[in-house]
């Protein structure tokens, strides 16, 4: 299925929404990605860190009505909204759980059924269109988000069947492995800095935009460090899927070299993305769980990390 067209509910995430005329402003110092580089057609990914530099979550975030939407993981979301909250006191800025006011799908190779919907969505990822009380974002090649207002869930079902597949979250979320994106689920809340899910490399962090929440160890990382561990993706031969946060070794280190970030099934095996110490990868012995565990190989990614290219934006 995920190699063909379809559509499914992405009921993995909830929406927080920040509104209120200093809502940018607001989250511009406390979030890795530049708001100012927001509009009506244009969204981003992004994260908030910890005073270390640690992702406390990771989103996807966009302008809607007097301030912004972000989807994340739905365990992550009320912690979040907490933590925000503490920093929000002095700021005209609203925060809220609005999961319940959306209805969110995900859409692969289905550009001919958008445009039935009045929706022409460009190819370059982060591209946004909007028709009718409709939200389309482009989230990599062939694969887009519909967001609509939760009433509107079945009129959309109905609109979509005709002529897509109905797919499963996993589905998506093996998409989302090949296109090398990376997410904070609650395993590893805490666990990685931006550069170690490559979110530089997907326009998740600016090293434009001044100080924010763990900015000081996120630049130094990027500027005067080496980073010694980051995503790669890898297949697995076994069926059980590992949880976010499950340990990955290597025997000719005797010792834990990284974790599992997301997993999907593929076919009779399953692939994932995994944060890694780079030393250890070079050694291309890679077991799941165990020094003895299922056996790891590597995958390509379909962007290179190009750390120019990335100070710039």
């Amino acid at each position: 299925m995920a190699d063909s067209a379809f559509f499914c509910t992405l009921s993995h995430e909830g929406v927080l929404a920040v509104r209120g005329s200093d809502a940018s402003k607001f989250l511009q110092g406390q979030l890795t990605c530049n708001l100012n580089y927001l509009s009506d057609t244009r969204a981003s990914l992004g994260a908030r860190c910890t005073q270390k530099g640690r992702m406390q979550s990771s989103f996807r975030i966009l302008l809607e009505g007097d301030g912004v939407v972000m989807a994340m993981a739905s365990e992550l979301l009320e912690p979040q909204l907490a933590d925000l909250k503490k920093y929000a006191v002095f700021s005209k800025s609203r925060l809220t759980d609005e999961s319940a006011a959306w209805v969110r799908f995900g859409l692969a190779d289905a550009d001919a059924a958008l445009a039935a919907l009045g929706l022409d969505v460009p190819v370059e990822t982060d591209s946004v269109v909007r028709h009718n009380g409709l939200i389309a974002i482009r989230v990599s090649p062939g694969r887009t988000e519909l967001w609509a207002s939760a009433d509107q869930a079945q009129s959309l079902t109905e609109k979509l069947s005709p002529t897509l597949a109905q797919g499963t979250l996993n589905d998506w979320l093996l998409g989302q492995v090949r296109a090398g994106i990376g997410q904070v689920m609650p395993g590893t809340r805490e666990l990685f800095i931006p550069q170690m899910l490559n979110l530089q490399a997907v326009g998740g962090v600016s090293f434009k935009k001044g100080c924010y929440t763990g900015q000081e160890i996120v630049a130094r990382m990027q500027y005067l460090g080496k980073l010694k561990r980051r995503l790669y993706r890898l297949q697995l031969g076994t069926s059980e899927l590992p949880e976010p946060g499950t340990a990955l070794f290597s025997p000719t280190h005797g010792s834990s070299i990284g974790e599992v970030v997301i997993a999907a099934h593929a076919g009779q095996g399953i692939e994932l993305l995994a944060v890694l110490q780079a030393e250890a990868v070079d050694s291309a012995d890679l077991h799941l769980g165990a020094l003895e565990g299922p056996a790891l190989h590597l995958l390509d990614l379909p962007y290179q990390l190009d750390r120019d290219l990335e100070i710039q934006r």
